[in-house]
């Protein structure tokens, strides 16, 4: 199975340089939607409810401190190299989706959405449930 890293890398090698802000709501999309369309995450690593949206804790510390990032051999160093044809084209839909909104915006988009809130409303850093996700967004196809 792929890693967190494996997505980021792939959604930076698609798109350039991202803010931080907006690489972890395209990773998190990324995760919520491919539980939707092959019924099975996309990386194991988890995503926690921040007060700024949704963040997985791994990729931050990657890259806590920097607004901008890109792909670089740090990153890659990390991956596991892992992501099949499918999972790229569902990345590709994700990204094709969401790339025109600004990190503010998707950050505002997940405070809406029914899996933030109820991991948000436990207490922040608190975990959003694959369930919750897989629930939620199965509702919009």
């Amino acid at each position: 199975m792929a890693n967190v890293f494996d997505v980021a890398e792939y959604i930076l090698s698609q798109t350039k340089d991202l803010t931080a802000m907006k690489l972890q709501k395209l990773v998190y999309y990324s995760q919520a939607w491919n539980l939707v369309w092959e019924d099975a995450p996309l990386f194991n690593e988890k995503i926690e409810a921040w007060e700024k949206g949704p963040v997985c804790p791994d990729l931050y510390k990657w890259h806590a401190g920097e607004f901008l990032v890109s792909s670089n051999e740090n990153l890659k160093r990390l991956c596991a190299h892992t992501l099949s044809q499918n999972d790229k084209e569902n990345i590709d839909r994700v990204i094709n989706a969401y790339k025109k909104y600004t990190a503010y915006e998707l950050s505002y988009f997940t405070h809406q959405e029914f899996p933030w809130r109820v991991a948000f409303a436990k207490g922040q850093n608190t975990a959003i449930s694959l369930a919750d996700m897989h629930e939620y967004y199965a509702s919009l196809k």
